[in-house]
Formats: structure tokens, sequence, C-alpha cells
């Protein structure tokens, strides 16, 4: 396809669809913006975008595409400027956003002027951020929705779909109500139980000290998405308040009922709670994005010795497989460190596995 695609927001997922962009369409031409102009100079170096906006106005008028990756309260406040500009009348407007209830809301005034808006929420993410980070792979096997109103014309969402073939993205159609509800339940409520449970055992550990060394391994993984930006989830609960406020009082009586089974030491309950829980978990697919980020990491066991965490990288150096991330759940004289090594992708991490297999006698595990 061919036309001008702006982009407002040029961080990860900004930058990323950018870079799926212009490698399925290479007669495109891609404007973005951000609000530190630093990111943008940079995407604009390291050839994420063609052309660098000095304004939303200036890089909006006469788009055939526009993109807000921003958060989403900036979201509702650009999709305001842009109802007030003289915009190309086919433009289709679209957004990245976690929760698209409000924001399909604000987009009426789009609407009233003949634009056409569809809600957009791309299911993939990194534990990087910024321009830097973007790569065309983000999104592949990823699912994104899409959350249309009924009176957009089916050809535009196909558009909008063909102008985003580059991602290899798994494309879903929804109602935004439907939209916050799934991903009410599997990406914004597991982010608060994960904090909630960091921030109990920040409390307990007032004293008890041995509470931090312990939850350095396995805890720490548990509760990994709780790392996430403050003032993002911050947005995305406000913004998600009802049914957050409705899965919390389900989680409630659930605990409520664990709560009993313990008061009442129902061993048979209790097995039988596990093992509901573990059957449904076992069942979920493995190898599929879903809506909090996979991350794809092996565990070598390594003997404490100096040189060795050289030694494995370097295998994976030689046989060119990039890592993420890299560190040591537990190292003690005499015992077997566990070196957890992260990758990009399932098939790096795969690489990695038969990679070290190939080198040396190292045992290597993946998550369950």
């Amino acid at each position: 396809m061919k036309g001008r695609v702006f982009v407002i927001g040029l961080g990860l997922i900004g930058g990323s669809l950018a870079l799926c962009i212009k490698k399925e369409h290479m007669e495109s031409e891609i404007v973005g913006f951000d609000i530190n102009y630093e990111q943008a100079r940079l995407a604009k170096m390291l050839g994420v975008i063609d052309e660098i906006a000095e304004s939303i106005p200036s890089g909006a008028i006469g788009a055939d595409l526009i993109i807000i990756a921003a958060p989403v309260n900036e979201t509702k406040e650009i999709i305001q400027l842009l109802s007030e500009l003289p915009l190309n009348s086919e433009v289709i407007v679209t957004d990245t956003g976690s929760t698209k209830g409000k924001i399909v809301e604000s987009s009426r005034s789009l609407n009233e002027q003949g634009i056409t808006f569809i809600g957009g929420h791309p299911m993939a993410g990194s534990h990087k951020s910024g321009v830097s980070a973007a790569k065309e792979i983000l999104f592949e096997n990823a699912f994104y929705l899409l959350t249309p109103e009924d009176h957009i014309e089916d050809y535009k969402v196909e558009t909008l779909k063909e102008w985003l073939k580059g991602t290899h993205a798994k494309f879903l159609r929804t109602t935004p109500d439907t939209h916050d509800y799934l991903t009410g339940i599997v990406s914004h409520f597991p982010h608060i139980i994960a904090a909630s449970i960091v921030r109990q055992t920040e409390k307990l550990s007032e004293t008890e000290s041995l509470i931090p060394r312990l939850a350095a391994g396995g805890f720490r993984d548990i509760t990994r998405i709780a790392s996430s930006s403050p003032k993002m989830w911050k947005d995305i609960l406000l913004h998600n308040r009802d049914i957050l406020i409705q899965l919390l009082n389900h989680w409630q009586s659930e605990m409520n009922e664990v709560k009993t089974l313990l008061e009442q030491e129902n061993s048979s309950a209790i097995f039988n709670y596990f093992s509901q829980a573990k059957q449904f978990r076992d069942g979920l697919p493995q190898k599929v994005k879903g809506a909090i980020p996979s991350f794809y990491d092996l565990y070598v066991d390594v003997p404490d010795y100096p040189g060795v965490i050289s030694e494995i990288t370097g295998y994976l150096a030689k046989e060119q497989i990039s890592i993420t991330n890299i560190r040591i759940l537990e190292t003690r004289e005499d015992i077997n460190g566990v070196l957890v090594i992260s990758f990009q992708t399932e098939e790096d991490r795969q690489r990695a596995e038969q990679c070290i297999g190939s080198y040396s006698n190292y045992a290597t595990s993946v998550g369950i």
C-alpha cells in the first residue's frame, strides 16, 4: 500500500508498528511524533521513521493512517485534538491502548467529523522500552484486538488490517466492552494480584529480614509483572475501574472460600482446589502469545567457578543467538547454581538450548 502513515508516540509499540509497516509497505511514508524529541530523533536515526513531525497537527494533516501509541489518558486528549483538524476524509485513526471503552467513547468527536476511528490493542510487549527496543517481530503470532463500533464499514477494518499486515499478528474483532472485560480478567487483574503479593511481602519483611533473600528466586519470577510502569497501570486501572471492582469482589469471595477450607481442615477439598487449578492451567496453550507478554527463559544448571557465565554466553555468541537478560538464581559452594537466560523469542530459546547441549554437558530446562 502507498500512503502517509503518522505514528504518535515512538516508544516500543509505536516504533515496532512503524517498522512493520515500513517493511511491508515500502512505498509508504512513515512520519513520527513524540513528546520527547530525542526519541523522535533516535527513531529517525535508526530508520524507524522517514520524517519527524514538529507537531501533531503537522503530522496528521494529509495522513492516510494515524496510529496513536500513547498512554490511555493522553490518547483521549490526542483524539480530541485530531477532531479539530482538517484531516483527510478517508483517514483511519487507531490506537494501541490497553483499555477501549472510554477511548472509543471519546472517539465520537472524530465520528462527528466523518473520520473513522477503530480501536486497537496489540497484545505484545517487552521488558525493554523506548524506540531503541522496537523490532519487527514484536507482534508476530500475538493477538491484535480490533474494536470497531457497529457503524464502521467492514472495508475500513480490512484496510486497517492490510496496513498492519506486516505485524504477522492474529487479528480478533470484538466490542470495546468485551475487550475491557477480557483484558481485565487475563491482564489487568493479574497485575493487581502480583502487586498486592509484593506489597504484602514488603510489609512482612519489616519484621523478618530473611524474606527479601528468600524471595530472590521463584517469588521474583511469579511476581515479575509487578515491575511494570506504575503510571501506565494507574491509568489502566482507572479506565477499567468498573470491571476490576467486579473482579476484585469475585476474588475476595474466592479467597474466603479458601479460608473456609483451611479453617475446616478439609483435606480433600483443598486437594481438589489445587488439582482443578493445575488441570486448567496445564491445558492452556503453551506456545501462543496471550495478554501478558511471554518470558522466554532458559534455566541452565552451572557449577560455581570463575568464567562459567562467559563460557555459556560465548557458546551463544558463536551461534549468533541474542539474549535480553541474564542472572543467577542461586550460587552456593559445592552446589550448582541456576543461570537464567532470557531471549526475545521462543525460537531463540530453542536454538540456545540446542547450542548449550552441543557445546557442554550442562543441564537445561524451560519453565512449565
